[in-house]
């Protein structure tokens, strides 16, 4: 029997989350089954041919990485109290049932906060409705990436990005939350592209990695200078893209200083995760800047694009690998550590991608 560990709900998050919110519990694991519990087999010939049918077979994986990420902060709301914490994973299979998932590979699936899972390929994860999928093969890269650059963050800022602000070389684009795994992602790939790029991120170490090692044209720290101020230097003739990781009163800055068809991709509000949602205020008033430059401004979930995953998973890796998308981790060490690396990734403490290693 295999042991596992997981953290579950027990009270939902009000303001910041607090480590009491969670409880670490272990569950002992069921053996495999041959088919699984309800599961068989079926055997169908003809005189031509043998057609041999695989009905949900499970398989056991051992958590390697995981995944910390703002939408886990909104998302909780939805959980019933007593269920496993909502994140991604990469995991190694350590035995199967299933010849699709053999032994030794990797996994990444929306497994939640929890070590050794038994995995019905039937099952889809409660938000993405996405089933586990196996890793593709990115040689000497960290698998670690398959939550990062190749996997969910990575996506988003591929089908954000060209999707939804359809940027034009020698346009200018803002993003907020730019040192993130998707911010720092979108302005790559935007400086690729023959875009002007600014990042507006919360400290002097964060500006000095975007603009010299990310290929940033400007950043700005936005606890240090003055957003609207700064923004107009840097972009005098305007910004015709802003990627929002962010929302509050820095969108509000940005939006006004859009030129006539900007197009907005909201990504997120992390500024205001943390807030009472009955106190927030109902709208900010944008609707001048929205009507006189008529901007297109379009929220969005990654999991629109799950009929394309694959493709932008493989035009990530390519890029890796002609050297035009470069990444960086955050990497916290060791299980039970799994809430303060969430704390840390919330706060800003984390420069690109946030994970935690087994």
């Amino acid at each position: 029997m295999v042991k596992a560990k997981k953290y579950i709900l027990v009270n939902y998050f009000v303001n910041e989350a607090k480590s009491t919110d969670l409880k670490l519990v272990e569950e002992e694991l069921p053996l495999l089954q041959n088919g699984g519990r309800k599961d068989y087999i079926i055997i169908y010939y003809d005189r031509a041919h043998i057609y041999i049918f695989l009905f949900l077979l499970e398989y056991l994986v051992e958590t390697e990485y995981l995944s910390v990420d703002p939408y886990m902060r909104p998302y909780v709301r939805d959980l019933p109290l007593g269920t496993t914490m909502i994140g991604s994973q990469v995991a190694k299979i350590v035995e199967s049932k299933n010849p699709s998932f053999p032994v030794g590979k990797k996994i990444v699936g929306n497994l939640g906060w929890r070590t050794h899972t038994i995995i019905d390929p039937k099952t889809e994860d409660l938000f993405f409705k996405q089933k586990p999928y196996l890793l593709p093969d990115i040689d000497e890269l960290p698998s670690s990436l398959g939550l990062g650059m190749l996997g969910m963050p990575g996506n988003t800022a591929y089908f954000g990005l060209l999707e939804i602000c359809k940027p034009k070389s020698g346009e200018t684009i803002v993003i907020s939350g730019a040192a993130g795994a998707v911010g720092s992602h979108v302005g790559q790939i935007a400086k690729n592209l023959g875009l002007n790029v600014i990042g507006i991120c919360g400290s002097d170490e964060k500006c000095k990695w975007l603009t010299e090692e990310m290929g940033f044209d400007f950043a700005i720290n936005y606890k240090t200078m003055p957003v609207a101020a700064r923004l107009r230097e840097v972009a005098p003739q305007g910004v015709d893209c802003y990627f929002d990781n962010v929302g509050g009163d820095i969108s509000g800055i940005v939006m006004y200083q859009m030129n006539l068809f900007g197009r907005v991709a909201v990504c997120g509000s992390i500024s205001s995760y943390d807030a009472d949602t009955s106190s927030l205020p109902k709208c900010a008033i944008l609707q001048p800047a929205l009507v006189t430059n008529q901007l297109k401004m379009e929220g969005f979930i990654v999991k629109r694009w799950s009929d394309r995953w694959n493709e932008g998973i493989m035009q990530n890796l390519q890029w890796i690998r002609e050297g035009k998308l470069r990444y960086r981790e955050t990497v916290t060490k060791g299980f039970e550590n799994m809430f303060d690396a969430f704390i840390g990734m919330m706060r800003g403490d984390n420069i690109g991608k946030a994970i935690v290693q087994v």
